[in-house]
């Protein structure tokens, strides 16, 4: 029997659009989950810390142990320090697990933590399904860890509820030494990332690494190209119908990458090469640029062409809208809470315990020793030595001068509007859409 795909990054949402997000209804969520049972694939605890325990925290990865290590890590440590407040860990593939969670909200039966898309979590808080942390951030001092930004967006109505997994840092890795060879400088504006573009291609190497095929979410650094154009300031008012996506501003961008596409900049096989068979074409030294996210860095860092890449967030434009010095370092899908956790004493001082464990600087030194950047004020220390990767992408993430949006694009919007963003990019960048008819297309799905 099929299953549901996975997102591509294991140890990642990533980036919440990485899979199909999926708000189904009782009928259509009762029926996927007794075929995902009949599989055998709806709860696996492999990997996990026992096979029971006080709480459960539910995670997308069906072996948290090879796939989110930092996760089981710092389940297993929290453990050993609480024995009388242990952490069941489970988890299931991306759709599986929100298909459960959507069930489970329904049936009054979700795991006392776990992760989840945020347009699902949206909906679970209106109906009274999640805890408001507040009180929690209010204790030791733990607010004051965060910046204001890795916090708003899961704020709604006032109600705390939902706290960040994990940060989704994003842009392109490039090859040092294919750059130098060719006697090309790290671009800084769009104009000189054409110019490079059109060198590389000339040599015979592949510009900009990119698989589409099963993978349409993997357009990470155009989405950020979406915030040099004005996106943070525009969405609300083209969801709320007083604008379009259609804008002239979005269509200059879409004409860019529509110029980035008749350059060369794209493999001749992206349609049917995947995100994985692109990242592989990076780390065997065959493309000089891959469009990809802070999950990658352990595997770039352990290839061939490790000690020779660097990290950038992306060209700025002399066209653009707004602050151009944007890099993408935002809150990826949240952890929440039950609400009926508040009912049982011992279980919430067990997931307040936990949410005070996984925050402080021994919680975020655990993600960093697992390549994740904190996503708290921590300031971590990296060997650059032995991860020269990701201190690479840490230090760009971390820029003087430069700012972060408050949210991935595609974090903001529906599903339908997501994927058709994706889409979007992708045709234009494989030749099946013009630039008008890619913004329209997005428009289309904006009720």
């Amino acid at each position: 029997m099929a299953t549901s795909p996975q997102p591509a990054p294991p140890t990642t949402r990533p980036p919440s659009g990485i899979s199909r997000r999926l708000l189904l209804t009782a009928a259509t969520a009762s029926a996927l989950f007794v075929t995902a049972t009949a599989c055998g694939s709806a709860v696996n605890t492999a990997g996990g810390s026992s096979s029971g325990g006080l709480i459960t925290l539910s995670m997308q990865n069906p072996d948290s142990k090879t796939q989110d290590p930092a996760t089981w890590q710092l389940v297993q440590e929290f453990n050993k320090q609480h024995p009388d407040m242990k952490i069941k860990l489970e988890g299931q593939p991306v759709d599986q697990h929100e298909q459960r969670m959507t069930i489970a909200a329904q049936s009054g039966t979700l795991p006392e933590i776990f992760w989840v898309y945020d347009s699902l979590a949206k909906t679970m808080v209106k109906s009274g399904d999640l805890l408001d942390l507040s009180p929690i951030l209010a204790e030791n001092g733990l607010k004051a860890k965060f910046a204001p930004s890795m916090l708003d967006g899961f704020n709604q109505g006032g109600v705390q509820y939902g706290l960040p997994y994990q940060a989704l840092v994003t842009g392109f890795y490039f090859n040092k030494t294919i750059l130098d060879t060719h006697k090309i400088a790290v671009p800084e504006t769009f104009d000189e990332l054409v110019a490079a573009v059109k060198k590389l291609k000339a040599a015979g190497v592949v510009p900009i690494a990119q698989g589409a095929n099963n993978s349409p979410y993997s357009v990470w650094a155009f989405l950020t190209m979406l915030d040099r154009f004005g996106y943070e300031s525009k969405y609300q008012d083209i969801l709320a119908g007083k604008a379009g996506y259609d804008n002239a501003d979005f269509l200059r961008l879409y004409q860019h990458v529509d110029e980035l596409a008749k350059a060369g900049a794209f493999p001749s096989n992206m349609n049917t090469q995947t995100y994985a068979q692109a990242v592989a074409s990076y780390t065997s030294g065959k493309a000089a640029f891959l469009d990809a996210g802070v999950w990658e860095a352990e595997k770039i860092q352990k290839s061939s062409v490790g000690k020779d890449t660097g990290f950038w967030a992306g060209p700025t434009f002399t066209d653009g809208v707004g602050n151009q010095k944007l890099v993408m370092d935002v809150p990826s899908a949240p952890f929440v809470v039950s609400a009926k956790v508040k009912e049982d004493k011992k279980k919430y001082a067990a997931v307040k315990a936990f949410i005070q464990f996984y925050y402080s600087d021994a919680g975020q030194k655990i993600l960093v020793d697992n390549a994740q950047p904190p996503v708290t004020t921590y300031k971590p220390e990296v060997d650059t030595t032995k991860a020269s990767v990701f201190a690479a992408v840490l230090a760009e993430a971390s820029k003087p001068g430069w700012t972060s949006p408050r949210a991935q694009p595609d974090l903001v919007v529906s599903a339908a509007t997501a994927s058709a963003m994706y889409d979007s990019f992708y045709g234009v960048m494989g030749g099946t859409l013009s630039p008008e008819e890619a913004v329209k297309n997005v428009q289309k799905t904006i009720k």
